[in-house]
C-alpha cells in the first residue's frame, strides 16, 4: 500500500533538502561533535550511524513491501469471496427453481435458463439415461441434433463405466468435465461443462456437484411424479387408463383436430358373453381374461392411440389422425387378435372374443359425449348382428 502519491515524491524530495539546507549547522555541530567523540573513545559513531540508517530505510521499504503483498491478497481474496457469493446465488436460484418443476419439460426451461450462467458455458450438456436409451435434456446446437446426441451418449456411457463415475466423484472424458446425476441410489445421466468453461478449481467442482445433486433430485421427482400420476390414471387390472382421464383426453383430442383439421376416430368394444365366463370359471378368471386383453391392446395399437377401460368388460380406443376407415381395419386387427389369443387358466385354456363399434369425430365436433355415444350405437348393433364383429356408426358413415 502506498501512503504517498507518486505525485508527491517530487514535494517530499524538495522539503528534505529545504529541513537540510535550514539545520545545516546543527547537522555539522553533530558531526564535529561525534568525531571528537570518535577521537576521544575510539568509537566509530558515523558508520555505525550511516549503518543504522541504512538498514531502516531497507526495513521500511520491506514493510511496505510486505503491506503491498497482503493488500494484494486481500483484493484477490475479496475478489474470489465475490465470485463464490455469485455462484452460490446462480446455485441457490437453480434449485428455487428446479424445486418448483414437477416434470421435464419444466426442469428442461429451468436447465436451459440457468445452466449456461453457473457453466459460464453456452455448451454445457445434460443426457437423461432411461428404459435403457439416452435422451437429451439439454445440448448444445452448433452441431446437428444426432450427432450432439451420438457424442453426448458415448461420453455418457464412458463416464458411467468409469470407477470414479460409480463413486459420484467428477470425471475427465474427451474434453468434457462429466458429473452423474445420482438420486435414490440410481444414476438417472450425465452432466457435461467443456474444459473450455475452466479453469476448474476444487471451489467450482463442488459447487457442478452441488448442482448435479439438484438436477437428479428433481428429474428422480419428476420420474416419481409421473409413475404416480399415471398409476392414479390407470386401471391396476388391465394397465389402460380409467374412464375420468379418457373422456378428459378424448375432448382434448376432439379440440386439437378441430384446430389442426386432423381427422380422430374413436373404438368401442367389450368381451361377448363376459358375464358367463365369471358364472362358470369365477371372477379370477374374469379378471385374468381383462387383464389379458390390456395386454393384447398394448401390443397390437400405437403407443400414441388412448387405451381406455370405460368400465366393467368395456373397453375405448381413441385413434388421433386416423379416418374412419383406419379405425375399421384397426378394430378389425384387435377383434381377430383378441379371438385368436389363448388364456390359459388352471388345467384350461379359454378364448374370448368382442364386439366392435367405430365412429369418427365429425368436422368442428367438440362434444365428447356425442362422439362415445355414436361409438356406443355402433357397439350395440354389432351384439345384435352376432357379436366378434365391427360396425361403423351411421352418422359417421353418412358424413
Amino acid at each position: 500500500m502506498n501512503f504517498v502519491a507518486r505525485q508527491d515524491r517530487f514535494l517530499l524530495v524538495g522539503l528534505a533538502v529545504a529541513v537540510v539546507v535550514v539545520f545545516a549547522r546543527p547537522i555539522r555541530y553533530l558531526l564535529d561533535l561525534a568525531r571528537e567523540v570518535e577521537q576521544t573513545s575510539g568509537l566509530a559513531l558515523i558508520p555505525a550511524l550511516l549503518i543504522l540508517t541504512f538498514v531502516f530505510f531497507i526495513h521500511q521499504q520491506g514493510k511496505r513491501q510486505e503491506a503491498k503483498a497482503h493488500a494484494v491478497a486481500a483484493e484477490a481474496d475479496a475478489v474470489q469471496a465475490q465470485a463464490r457469493a455469485a455462484e452460490l446465488e446462480r446455485l441457490v436460484h437453480l434449485g428455487e427453481a428446479l424445486g418448483r418443476s414437477l416434470d421435464l419439460e419444466s426442469i428442461r426451461d429451468v436447465v436451459v435458463q440457468h445452466l449456461p450462467k453457473l457453466a459460464d458455458s453456452d455448451e454445457a450438456w445434460v443426457m437423461l439415461r432411461a428404459g435403457g436409451h439416452w435422451q437429451a435434456l439439454v445440448a448444445t446446437v452448433r452441431e446437428s441434433r444426432r450427432d450432439v446426441e451420438r457424442t453426448r451418449e458415448h461420453i455418457a456411457n464412458r463416464v458411467l463405466m468409469s470407477e470414479a463415475a460409480r463413486a459420484t466423484n467428477p470425471v475427465t472424458s474427451e474434453g468434457q468435465l462429466c458429473l452423474p446425476l445420482t438420486a435414490g441410489g440410481q444414476t438417472l445421466g450425465v452432466l457435461g461443462i467443456p474444459e473450455n468453461a475452466g479453469p476448474f478449481t476444487e471451489g467450482r467442482q463442488r459447487m457442478f456437484a452441488a448442482a448435479a445433486t439438484l438436477l437428479a433430485i428433481a428429474v428422480r421427482n419428476a420420474q416419481l411424479f409421473q409413475e404416480l400420476r399415471e398409476n392414479s390414471l390407470r386401471d391396476g387390472l388391465t394397465g389402460c387408463f380409467n374412464r375420468t382421464h379418457a373422456i378428459e383426453m378424448i375432448d382434448t383430442e376432439l379440440r386439437r383436430a378441430r384446430r389442426s383439421q386432423q381427422p380422430v376416430s374413436l373404438i368401442m368394444f367389450d368381451i361377448d358373453h363376459f358375464k358367463d365366463i365369471n358364472d362358470r370359471h369365477g371372477h379370477l378368471c374374469g379378471d385374468a381374461v381383462l387383464a389379458a386383453v390390456g395386454s393384447r391392446m398394448r401390443e397390437v395399437l400405437r403407443g400414441s392411440d388412448l387405451k381406455c377401460r370405460y368400465g366393467g368388460e368395456e373397453f375405448l380406443v381413441l385413434l388421433p389422425e386416423t379416418p374412419l376407415e383406419g379405425a375399421k381395419r384397426v378394430a378389425d386387427t384387435l377383434r381377430r387378435e383378441l379371438a385368436d389369443m389363448p388364456i390359459p387358466w388352471k388345467d384350461e385354456t379359454l378364448t374370448m372374443t368382442a364386439s366392435f363399434g367405430v365412429t369418427m369425430a365429425m368436422p368442428s365436433e367438440v362434444e365428447t359425449e356425442a362422439v362415445i355415444g355414436r361409438a356406443d350405437a355402433a357397439l350395440y348393433r354389432a351384439k345384435d348382428q352376432g357379436r366378434n364383429c365391427v360396425r361403423v356408426s351411421i352418422e359417421s358413415a353418412v358424413a
